[in-house]
């Protein structure tokens, strides 16, 4: 399961530069009006721990993939000619990461604050639209006395209202009803959001354009990863062993993929377990809560089906003690059954029943 970043901003934010920052894609931005998208690894040291442990045939990383999503202007939500394209892109994305201009261009001076309220307002009003739709549909089943389609419609009268206030769903603090009332929509100014404020220097990176972003951010509990995109970019095409003196150029120490990647997962809150043995190392995602044969299922939908038990090594466990045997012995292997809940960092083994042929 790869969780699927969509880029989003308006034109002229510098999103297609820092779309290739992110992927070293060389995409190039006279063709915005294009898709571009690229899957990226999951940086994270524990695959380097176990590979050095079981040196296997084969290493399988976590990976995201990153949607360039074409440039959203003033009424392009709802306008018919690229409206259907727009809203398919955005709408299968997991967590919308919003390009913001901090940097003066010569439209002015940036002013982040319009330019996140511009593609708020083209997100409301497709939501709009498709919560109208979902009213027209019910709109008869609760004339006629069905409960369950009366307390849709209100709950979705509820959101819609809100959302010609101005405050997108994800600033409304919904109820778990409500939520669930709408899920079917799909909501886009319901989906996570992770702020770039882009700049133009690093000595940019902490000005009070970006301090703005942030302090607005801070009122839907997002965060805001300040970045040089257009640097970021040209560091991103030098082979990896070359980067380091023009990353503390810029007082970083890694490319910010690393650190937006990071803060994807953390407002996600999707989880990396592990199958290692000789043959290969493989990072599983799955959502944090999953039971464990939800997880096993990750792996093959069989094990889902049929599962019996899952055998755990917790990560730090097996780094401490050095060996399967070693954990074994101490105590530290543990068999679960289907209500475990399976946690970040667990070395599974999957025991479970083939289906008949």
């Amino acid at each position: 399961m790869a969780l699927r970043c969509g880029l989003i901003g308006s034109p002229g934010c510098g999103k297609t530069t820092l779309y290739n920052a992110m992927t070293s894609a060389g995409a190039s931005s006279f063709d915005a009006a294009e898709l571009h998208r690229a899957t990226v690894e999951v940086p994270d040291p524990r695959v380097a721990e176990l590979v050095r442990l079981y040196e296997p045939k084969k290493v399988v990383k976590a990976s995201v993939e990153i949607a360039d999503i074409p440039g959203l202007a003033a009424g392009d939500a709802t306008a018919n000619s690229r409206a259907s394209r727009l809203l398919s892109h955005i709408k299968e994305a997991d967590v919308l990461i919003h390009v913001v201009r901090c940097f003066p261009s010569a439209g002015g001076k940036p002013n982040p604050i319009h330019d996140v309220e511009l593609i708020d307002l083209e997100l409301m009003a497709a939501d709009s639209v498709t919560l109208e739709r979902k009213r027209e549909r019910i709109v008869k089943r609760a004339r006629t006395g069905d409960k369950e389609a009366a307390r849709e419609m209100a709950d979705c009268e509820r959101v819609l209202s809100r959302l010609h206030e101005g405050f997108p769903a994800r600033r409304q603090e919904l109820t778990a009803r409500e939520r669930e009332s709408i899920s079917e929509c799909n909501l886009m100014s319901l989906k996570p959001v992770l702020y770039v404020a882009n700049v133009a220097a690093s000595d940019d990176m902490q000005g009070d354009t970006v301090a703005l972003l942030r302090s607005w951010a801070e009122k839907e509990r997002a965060e805001t990863v300040p970045m040089c995109g257009r640097d970021e970019a040209d560091i991103s095409e030098l082979p990896a062993g070359e980067r380091a003196p023009f990353l503390a150029a810029l007082g970083l120490t890694e490319l910010s993929i690393e650190r937006l990647i990071h803060a994807a997962y953390l407002e996600l809150g999707p989880i990396d377990f592990f199958t290692a043995g000789e043959r290969e190392v493989h990072v599983w995602t799955c959502r944090k809560g999953d039971k464990a044969p939800a997880a096993a299922g990750k792996i093959h939908s069989d094990m889902e089906g049929g599962f019996v038990r899952m055998e755990i090594i917790p990560y730090g466990d097996l780094m401490a003690l050095g060996s399967e045997d070693a954990v074994a012995k101490a105590g530290k292997r543990r068999i679960e059954g289907r209500d475990y809940e399976v946690q970040d960092g667990d070395v599974v083994f999957v025991r479970f029943t083939p289906p008949r042929s």
